[in-house]
C-alpha cells in the first residue's frame, strides 16, 4: 500500500481535529452541507472559516429556487460556490420564473442531442419539411444561437436566445464555436445545451449574414413566408427553417421579427437559427403577445438578465479557479470592493483624460476617497505616524479590468505617493492585461469571463458606455452601475464625467424604430413603460421598473 504523503497527512489530521471539535461538529449536522463532506481540505478550511464567522448566514445554493438541484457539484463547482462570494444575494425570482425554469428543463431533456425527438426533428430539417402535416412530427421545436464576436456579446445573444426560446416553447441549442463549452458549465440538468458538432444538417450556418436567402426578411420579401390571412390559416405551409438575422446590419424586415403578425409566422417553423451581437430582449417586450408573460416571469422587469445570467452563466472549473484564487487573494479581506471596468475603443492610445474622467467619477460619487494635498501626510496632516500607534484604516479594494495596464498602473501610483482622505487604505490591482481584444483564443477568453465574474462581485461599480463587457458584470450582480459617459473627443473630460443607470439591464444598441400595430416609423422607447432609451446609448432601448 502507498504511504500518503506527510502533506495529506498532516491536513486530514487538522481535518478530525477540527471535527472533534464538538462546536464544529454540531455546526456540520446541524448545517447538512454536502460541501463539507465532499471537498478538498483547502476548500474545508474556508467553508469552516466562513461559517464561523457567520458569512454564510444567508446562504442560499439554489438561489430562491432559480437553479435546479442534482447536479454533481464536482463537475461545475461554480454553480453553488459562487454565492459564498457574494455580499449580496441578488434579486429573488418570481415563483412564475421558477416554475418556468423546471418546464423548459423538462423540455431540453425530451427534446435534446440524444432523443427520439431530436433524432426525427433533424430528419425533418435534412428533408427539407417543415413536417405541418405528419401526425408528432413537431412536438419538439427548435432554436440555435450561434456564438459570435466577443464573449460579452455572445453572453448577452445566448441570454436573449434563452428567453426567447422559454417564450415560444423551443428547446435552446447552443453553437460549440469560441470555447462555449470550456467556459461555461452545462445550465440544463440532464441534457446538454450544445448543438452537436457533426451531423447538424445546416452546415454552413455559422456563415449566414444578412444576405442568406433563408433569412426572415429576405424570405418575407421574396414571399416564402407570408403573415396574411391564408398563413394564419395554415393554407400555406412554413419552411423547414428560417434564420433570424438581428446582427448590427439587421434590415428593417429583420427587425419585423418584433411583430405580433410576425411572431405567429415564425412560430409555425420547426427550426428557428438566430444570429445577433446584441441584447435583444427590450424588444421582446415590444411584442404584445409577450408581455403579459414576460409580465408573470419578471414582475420587476429589470431583473430579466439578472436572473437569466444567474441561471445560464457559471464559470467551468478551469475558470472558477481563477476567479476564486485572485478573489481570496486581493479581494476577501477588504471592507470594500470596487470594481472600474475600462474599455478602450480601437487602438485607442493611453488616454490622461480618461484617467482623469475614471478618478473624478469614482471620487466624485465616493466610491474612492479625495487625495490629500501634502504627500507623506497622513488624513490629520501629521508626518505619518509608526505603524504601532495607527488606528486601524478602512480598506478599499480597487479591481481594474481593462486590455491595458496603464490606468490601474496610475491609480495605484496616486494612492502609493500621497494619503487618502480619512485614513483609508486603497489597493488596486488589475488580473491580466492582454492589450489588444483576442476573441476566441481560449486563455484570452477565459481571462475575460474570470475579471467579467470578478467584477460582479465587488460592492460597487464603475463601467464604460456601449461596453458589452460592463453590462455582463452589472447583470451579473445585480446593481446599477455607475456609468462613464463617452465623451465628444478623445481629449474632453464630460462634465459630469459619469451618471447612475436607471437600471442593471444591458442596453439594446440596435432596436427596431417601427410601430407594429401602427405600422409606421416610430420612438420605441416611448411605446411601452418597461422599455426606454439607456444613458449610454442615446438610440438604444432599456428595460425599466418603474414600480
Amino acid at each position: 500500500m502507498a504511504t500518503p504523503k506527510r502533506g495529506a497527512r498532516a491536513a486530514g489530521v487538522v481535518r478530525i481535529a477540527l471535527l472533534l471539535s464538538v462546536p464544529l461538529l454540531l455546526l456540520l449536522l446541524l448545517s447538512g452541507d454536502r460541501r463539507l463532506l465532499m471537498a478538498s481540505d483547502s476548500e474545508f478550511l474556508g467553508l469552516i472559516n466562513r461559517k464561523v464567522s457567520g458569512e454564510e448566514r444567508s446562504y442560499d445554493r439554489l438561489l430562491g429556487g432559480l437553479l435546479a438541484d442534482g447536479f454533481d457539484e464536482r463537475s461545475c463547482r461554480s454553480r453553488y460556490q459562487s454565492v459564498l462570494y457574494r455580499r449580496r444575494p441578488g434579486r429573488r425570482p418570481a415563483a412564475y420564473l421558477v416554475s418556468k425554469l423546471r418546464q423548459q428543463e423538462a423540455l431540453q431533456r425530451q427534446c435534446g442531442p440524444g432523443t427520439a425527438a431530436y433524432a426525427h426533428a433533424l430528419e425533418q430539417l435534412r428533408s427539407g419539411k417543415s413536417g405541418g402535416d405528419m401526425a408528432g412530427s413537431q412536438e419538439c421545436k427548435y432554436l440555435v444561437s450561434i456564438s459570435y464576436r466577443g464573449l460579452g456579446n455572445r453572453i448577452l445573444a445566448t441570454a436573449s436566445a434563452f428567453l426567447y426560446a422559454v417564450l415560444t416553447g423551443r428547446a435552446l441549442l447552443v453553437d460549440p464555436s469560441n470555447e462555449m463549452g470550456e467556459l461555461f458549465c452545462e445550465p440544463f440538468p440532464g441534457t446538454t445545451w450544445l448543438l452537436p458538432p457533426s451531423g447538424f444538417p445546416l452546415a454552413s450556418y455559422t456563415n449566414f449574414s444578412v444576405a442568406t436567402a433563408e433569412s426572415y426578411g429576405n424570405m418575407l420579401r421574396n414571399n416564402v413566408i407570408r403573415t396574411d390571412a391564408a398563413a394564419a390559416a395554415g393554407d400555406v405551409p412554413p419552411p423547414a427553417f428560417s434564420y433570424v438575422h438581428l446582427d448590427h446590419d439587421a434590415t428593417e424586415q429583420d427587425k419585423l421579427f418584433f411583430c405580433d403578425e410576425d411572431q405567429r409566422a415564425l412560430r409555425r417553423i420547426p427550426w428557428l437559427v438566430m444570429r445577433t451581437d446584441n441584447y435583444i430582449v427590450p424588444g421582446l417586450f415590444l411584442v404584445a403577445g409577450f408581455r403579459a408573460e414576460l409580465g408573470r416571469m419578471f414582475p420587476e422587469p429589470d431583473t430579466a438578465f439578472h436572473h437569466a445570467a444567474r441561471y445560464l452563466f457559471h464559470p467551468s472549473n478551469h475558470v472558477w479557479g481563477l476567479v476564486a484564487r485572485y478573489h481570496d487573494a486581493y479581494l476577501a479581506a477588504a471592507a470594500r470592493r470596487v470594481g472600474i471596468q475600462v474599455r478602450v475603443f480601437g487602438s485607442q492610445p493611453d488616454s490622461p483624460a480618461l484617467l482623469e474622467q475614471i478618478t473624478r467619477c469614482a471620487q466624485r460619487e465616493r466610491l474612492l476617497p479625495e487625495l490629500l494635498a501634502a504627500a507623506g501626510d497622513d488624513d490629520d496632516g501629521d508626518p505619518v505616524a509608526p505603524p504601532k500607534s495607527r488606528r486601524r484604516k478602512t480598506t478599499t479594494a480597487v479591481l481594474v479590468t481593462s486590455l491595458k495596464s496603464w490606468y490601474s498602473e496610475q491609480l495605484k501610483g496616486m494612492y502609493w505617493e500621497r494619503a487618502a482622505a480619512g485614513g483609508e487604505a486603497v489597493s488596486v490591482q488589475q488580473p491580466s492585461h492582454e492589450e489588444f481584444q483576442r476573441s476566441g483564443a481560449r486563455s484570452h477568453d477565459a481571462k475575460a469571463w474570470a475579471e467579467v465574474y470578478l467584477l460582479s462581485l465587488t460592492d460597487a461599480l464603475v463601467t464604460t458606455a456601449w461596453s458589452t463587457f460592463g453590462y455582463v458584470a452589472q447583470g451579473l450582480a445585480g446593481e446599477r452601475p455607475w456609468v462613464m459617459y463617452r465623451p465628444d473627443n478623445e481629449t474632453h473630460v464630460p462634465d459630469p464625467p459619469c451618471g447612475r443607470d436607471v437600471s442593471m439591464e444591458p442596453c439594446f444598441h440596435a432596436p427596431p424604430f417601427y410601430d407594429c400595430r401602427l405600422k409606421r416609423g416610430a420612438d420605441t422607447g416611448e411605446i411601452v413603460p418597461q422599455v426606454q432609451h439607456c444613458i449610454d446609448m442615446s438610440w438604444g432601448l432599456k428595460i425599466v421598473h418603474q414600480g
